[in-house]
């Protein structure tokens, strides 16, 4: 037994050594191709140099080829190629610095239909990477080119793959060079079949390609497969226009619920609502500079810490306004509607003095920031955490009034206001409070809103026209009918936009919502009670 692990040692000992001499000969061979960069004879030379590096096969050689394509790949005066980083010089194979910076470094010209060269040599090299990310990407960039150079390598790498996503990639870039170069009727319908299975942007541009020169039946193929692909790409536009507008439906909830409570609870017309959301963006931006500048490893968590903060400095602020203006004016809607506009305006010019008047940046954290792809839709991360917020404010919002004893008294109040100061409920508290609570949350609506869009005085101005018209079209005063109103109103207006522009699409919404009031005028989700009817 000793004796057979001594040989299992020896054997991997020596097949270690052939691998790393393997490894060692290949990197010398592929860093002797690197180096004719140097002596290279114009652009054709150039161009012989990559088909070498083509020829050899070895991903080694696309560190350099990258630098190449961006430019970095330099001759030194004693004529090595290396590439010019940031700080020194780098070896174009593995790049370790070799050297110090130099002044004197000579760069290899190259031109676009180099450049073309350049990617697809990558993609073919990099199809025999270890991560199938990798190689998956290299196959696309070969489905685009369609070159009949690069079949050979792609029928290779397609023999050798077990990844399965991988392979119909490979699949399809043989599919596209097959039917850019061959004659076959055969292969052309196989061909055409397996692009339109792919059915994206790439795939029909391919067809389309190959559509301007076909004739007879091969034509009439190419037809049916690219109205195949336009069929799929519909529904998929489909699918991002109602994801668009449910992204503008939460934000529209979101900026609307603080207003439904107030509005539907005390009657009050509150145009200094859009401010409060202002006053929480506000409130995000000056957490963000604390953390820059005292706490930068909290940056991650400065929207988690700012919700609180936005929804006590918007609470506050609104607590303010009902104790010293509105409750004086109680049964006067214009003249409260007037002051509110006043307080607006005093807002807006605080917040210029405090801030000056140019947008404030706000930015993003990490699991906020970047997209990710759903078939052929682009979801931002930033968007799918609003409305998953957005539900959550619901969920939350909708406990606390039917679960606790201030939802209970503000229910009472909504739906009898006499009836409930008879039966004990100080009436005029629980209207501070639900003003205050309508405000915090206006507030944190504006933490939300700061990660899409511009950080000025001037925020709330854009949403209060758009909140007021989702609590009249849902019902004053309903959580359901503001959740529904502004998912509807924003997947309507993301599906007009194409159609009618950004502007006049609004103006039918409006349109729409006045129609509509005149056959329901208490909106989708009508309060019951004695007060309101």
């Amino acid at each position: 037994m000793p004796l057979l692990r001594i040989l299992a040692l020896a054997v991997t000992l020596a097949l270690g050594a052939l691998a790393a001499e393997r490894a060692s000969a290949d990197e010398a061979q592929v860093s002797a191709a690197i180096q004719k960069f140097a002596t290279a004879d114009g652009f054709s030379g150039v161009e012989a140099t990559i088909q070498e590096l083509g020829a050899i096969g070895d991903p080694l050689a696309v560190r350099a080829l990258r630098a190449l394509g961006e430019n970095e790949l330099k001759v030194t005066p004693d004529g090595a190629v290396v590439i010019e980083g940031a700080d020194a010089l780098l070896d174009p194979v593995t790049g370790e610095t070799v050297a110090e910076k130099g002044p004197r470094l000579e760069r290899i010209r190259i031109k676009n239909s180099i450049r073309s060269m350049i990617d697809e040599t990558i993609s073919a090299l990099t199809l025999r990477a270890a991560d199938p990310v990798v190689r998956m990407s290299a196959a696309d960039t070969i489905f685009a080119a369609a070159d009949p150079e690069q079949l050979e390598p792609v029928q290779a790498a397609l023999a050798a793959e077990q990844d399965p996503d991988v392979r119909r990639r490979l699949e399809q870039a043989v599919a596209a060079i097959q039917l850019a170069s061959s004659d076959d009727p055969e292969i052309i319908r196989a061909s055409i079949e397996v692009i339109s299975q792919r059915g994206d942007q790439a795939a029909l541009g391919v067809l389309l390609g190959y559509r301007n020169q076909a004739t007879g039946e091969m034509a009439d193929a190419a037809d049916e497969g690219i109205e195949a692909i336009e069929t799929r790409l519909a529904m998929w536009q489909a699918g991002q226009n109602i994801w668009y507008g449910i992204s503008l439906g939460s934000v529209l909830f979101l900026a609307a619920i603080g207003l439904a409570i107030t509005f539907g609870v005390m009657g009050v017309i509150n145009m200094a609502h859009g401010e409060m959301v202002m006053l929480g963006a506000y409130t995000t931006f000056v957490v963000q500079e604390t953390i820059r500048n005292s706490f930068p490893w909290l940056f991650d968590w400065s929207l988690l810490i700012a919700l609180p903060l936005a929804f006590l400095v918007a609470g506050f602020v609104g607590l303010i306004m009902e104790r010293g203006i509105i409750r004086h004016l109680y049964g006067r809607p214009l003249e409260t509607l007037l002051a509110t506009w006043g307080v607006s305006l005093i807002l807006q010019q605080a917040v210029r003095t405090i801030f000056g008047p140019n947008n404030r940046e706000v930015g993003n954290p990490s699991w906020m920031s970047g997209a990710f792809e759903l078939g052929e839709m682009s979801i931002t991360w930033s968007r799918l955490w609003i409305v998953c917020f957005a539900l959550f404010v619901f969920v939350a919002l909708l406990f606390a009034i039917n679960r606790s004893s201030l939802g209970l008294q503000m229910r009472a109040v909504t739906q009898n206001r006499r009836m409930a100061s008879a039966m004990g409920i100080r009436t005029p508290w629980v209207d501070a409070l639900t003003f205050a609570l309508g405000s915090g949350i206006a507030g944190i609506a504006g933490v939300a809103l700061s990660q899409i869009d511009n950080v000025s005085p001037n925020l709330g101005r854009g949403y209060i026209i758009d909140s007021f018209m989702v609590v009249v079209f849902g019902g004053v005063g309903n959580l359901w009918g503001t959740l529904v109103g502004g998912l509807t109103l924003g997947v309507a207006n993301k599906f007009l936009e194409p159609y009618a522009g950004a502007v006049l699409g609004k103006i039918l919404i409006l349109v729409f919502i006045i129609l509509f009031i005149q056959r329901r005028p208490r909106g989708l989700f009508a309060l019951k009670g004695r007060a309101v009817e």
